[in-house]
């Protein structure tokens, strides 16, 4: 059941997403299969350094409803990719911010040394640019060398809206964090949003502009290189997506992140990791797949069908198809 219900007097609205089978309209609600497991993504635990205005995740100094996530947590989950021959190609971290999780580096060298590409995303600011981290991570850079990205979180061009997003000074601490991965030359990336009302390209051309006048060699056509992230609002009134939507948009299911990605999330309280479709839907138990990833392809039942995923849930329709966002390259 989902837990969702929008504000409103329209019925038909309170009852989208509900559901797993069909929409409120009585129509077959479009899931989409496992494709490949490109990107296993790792949710390192919620605490941040920061509170974000809009974070869907709820990240924040106090947050730890997901707890830091282990080595030895992980290691079970990169011996399934071996042994299901699951042709993984990149091991994800995300939070929370990930270089507060003490085990992070120790993560990233697991995954790597197993020739897996790691992608750590970070906004870049203090828990990144302590002495210690710093160290490790310039060995790590110069062991694995392109094998390790780094995708920074700066939610707009200017200090004044970057900031109006994630507090004040927000946004030289996160450019201080950028210089210093660009002097070193790390692989790294931007992560943008849409929060205001901009279309993209005119965002475009304004992180082009900051990005030559910091010396940073980025491609901001490159959506690798600067990626654009749609909004996500669960209490956004949307259109379901049904099995027809896929010829109306002109849009596959092997286009969406579920297709090619799976989470592993480790909540408070509870005994085991859970894998979960994706990094957007962290908290949901009717979304959980599981503790391995072998139960992850077979359940069947609820919001899945023997592993493909229903599109049961706001960020599906707002963020995913209609949006078209991924945290996957």
């Amino acid at each position: 059941m989902n837990d969702l219900t929008i504000k409103t007097n329209n019925s038909l609205v309170a009852r989208k997403f509900y559901n797993p089978d069909e929409t409120a309209k009585g129509e077959q609600r479009a899931q989409v299969p496992l494709d490949d497991l490109k990107t296993l993504w790792i949710n390192t635990g919620s605490l941040c350094n920061i509170q974000c205005e809009h974070c869907y995740i709820l990240s924040s100094p106090t947050n730890d409803d997901l707890v830091y996530f282990t080595l030895d947590e992980l290691v079970p989950y990169l011996d399934e990719i071996k042994s299901l021959k699951l042709g993984t190609q990149e091991i994800g971290f995300t939070g929370g911010e990930p270089f507060m999780n003490p085990d992070m580096i120790l993560m990233a060298r697991a995954a790597l040394e197993r020739g897996l590409k790691v992608l750590i995303l970070t906004n870049a600011m203090v828990p990144m640019m302590r002495r210690q981290v710093k160290e490790r991570l310039l060995e790590l850079n110069e062991q694995f060398d392109c094998q390790l990205t780094l995708r920074v979180s700066l939610d707009h061009y200017t200090p004044e809206k970057h900031d109006e997003e994630r507090g004040p000074g927000s946004f030289a601490k996160s450019l201080k964090g950028l210089d210093w991965l660009n002097e070193n030359q790390f692989q790294f990336a931007i992560a943008g949003r849409s929060l205001w009302d901009e279309d993209e390209a005119e965002a475009r051309a304004g992180y082009k502009a900051l990005f030559d006048a910091q010396g940073w060699h980025l491609d901001e056509s490159d959506p690798e290189q600067l990626v654009v992230f749609p909004e996500m609002d669960e209490q956004a009134d949307v259109p379901e997506i049904t099995t027809a939507c896929w010829d109306i948009l002109g849009l596959a299911p092997s286009g969406l992140m579920c297709a090619s990605s799976r989470m592993v999330v480790k909540r408070k309280g509870e005994d085991a990791p859970k894998v979960v479709p994706c990094t957007l839907i962290p908290y949901r138990a009717d979304f959980e797949m599981g503790t391995t990833l072998a139960s992850s392809l077979k359940i069947d039942g609820g919001m899945f069908d023997k592993g493909a995923v229903k599109l049961c849930h706001v960020h599906c329709a707002k963020f995913c198809v209609l949006g078209g966002g991924s945290c996957s390259a």
